[in-house]
């Protein structure tokens, strides 16, 4: 049976000024390629060659990503076992220890200039945590924080995931919520390297699974929202026209 929405409770502070923002929604995209096309991302609005903030918003093909903290100790198959399954791991530069991507999960990376948007590291990660507490209650679904782990929770039940890496004071990598992935792959590890905890997703939660187009709705109206953000849509070969790389001409809209 479904829950009833509930109020996500309001964080401290003043909400930021509304800034324009490049939104860029892609269906599918290998882990390594997104991870390439968001440090160039990141250069960019660096060097200013990109004026404003972007958000990447994507699905990923089955992978278990490393971050800083994350040992090959909480992986719980053996890495023939993945290559079997197809199934890479990858170390990468962002917070957290391990985690499982793949379809059916909302991956929302955030390009993001902090300073420009007035936000310390803290404030930006507990605005993470309320995009994605507002995302499962547009579903009727409660979730909330924990203080063991960074990410959302159902009761016991982890059912979105943050991990974030800062360059030059701008933000990248950023959030998973879980909508219809399958599970059996969480099973593989410690996810985050917690014992003992389990994970979740909407699917899950709500006994049916729910148009991937509808969550990701949700998901951009909430990061507008509580990032301050206006977004304007952009398209992959136009990025990389922005980035000086091979691409067609189509535009921003």
């Amino acid at each position: 049976m479904k829950r009833q929405p509930q109020e996500s409770p309001a964080l401290p502070g003043s909400m930021p000024v509304p800034r324009p923002c490049l939104c860029l929604e892609i269906a599918s995209m290998d882990y390594g390629e997104a991870w390439d096309l968001q440090s160039r991302l990141v250069e960019a609005r660096r060097t200013g060659v990109l004026p404003d903030d972007v958000v990447l918003f994507l699905e990923h093909p089955s992978v278990f990503t490393l971050g800083r903290r994350g040992g090959r100790e909480n992986l719980l198959v053996s890495e023939a076992f993945l290559e079997r399954a197809g199934i890479p791991v990858v170390h990468v530069e962002r917070g957290g220890n391990i985690t499982y991507h793949g379809p059916g999960q909302i991956v929302g990376y955030p390009i993001l200039d902090l300073r420009g948007a007035g936000l310390d590291v803290t404030e930006y990660v507990e605005r993470l945590e309320e995009i994605m507490i507002g995302v499962a209650s547009d579903f009727g679904v409660h979730a909330s924080r924990d203080s063991r782990n960074r990410g959302v929770w159902v009761g016991n039940r982890k059912l979105g995931s943050i991990g974030i890496a800062i360059r030059h004071g701008i933000s990248f990598h950023g959030l998973a919520f879980n909508v219809n992935l399958s599970m059996e792959p969480f099973g593989w590890i410690n996810p985050c390297g917690l014992e003992e905890v389990g994970m979740t997703s909407l699917e899950r939660e709500l006994s049916e699974r729910l148009p991937m187009e509808r969550v990701l709705e949700s998901a951009k109206n909430r990061m507008q929202s509580v990032l301050g953000l206006t977004f304007k849509v952009i398209t992959l070969p136009a990025v990389k026209e922005l980035l000086g790389c091979a691409g067609d001409s189509e535009g921003i809209s």
